[in-house]
């Protein structure tokens, strides 16, 4: 039998409200897939992980794992007080497909402390067909600004949804 009652394994929890403010870059192993229309976007096992208190963790996938080719950047920035300035990325539609604005973010000159994510992409879960880490399908924090990637393994309430902007 596995586990203390005798039941499945259960997945280690971790609570966003024990993650760190100012936030922490941690290195991810994991398998991270992004995919879109049926096309891999994202695919790497090199990731950064972000931990930010009261936010879902955001994946990081270099750019040498991302299908840079089909991305453009949309104009759109907006700041962090501690990762600097963002650039989003429009992900480019085929032929039949529209394109979709501001799919994904990065930070090309990150601010001190933050250098590891220097050209490393984002993407919102809830603008591309699917987001999976090591199989698992991610859920899209609330609100639609932030960019967490929810998996069973964190616990919230989550910053983002209606009444949260105040944390």
């Amino acid at each position: 039998m596995s586990g203390a009652s005798g039941g499945e394994d259960r997945v280690r929890r971790e609570s966003v409200w024990d993650y760190p403010r100012p936030p922490r870059i941690e290195p991810d192993v994991r398998h991270v897939v992004v995919r879109h229309r049926g096309v891999t976007l994202a695919d790497s096992h090199r990731c950064l992980r972000v931990l930010e208190t009261s936010h879902p963790p955001v994946f990081y996938v270099p750019p040498a794992d991302v299908r840079v080719e089909l991305l453009s950047d949309s104009g759109r920035r907006s700041a962090c007080e501690w990762k600097g300035m963002a650039t989003y990325w429009t992900l480019q539609g085929a032929a039949d497909h529209p394109p979709v604005p501001d799919a994904a973010w990065s930070y090309e000159a990150p601010g001190p402390g933050y250098e590891a994510l220097t050209g490393h992409l984002a993407f919102y879960p809830d603008r591309v067909e699917v987001c999976t880490v090591d199989g698992e399908r991610v859920r899209a924090q609330p609100g639609g600004f932030y960019g967490g990637w929810i998996t069973d393994e964190v616990a919230g309430p989550f910053k983002g949804g209606a009444g949260t902007l105040g944390w």
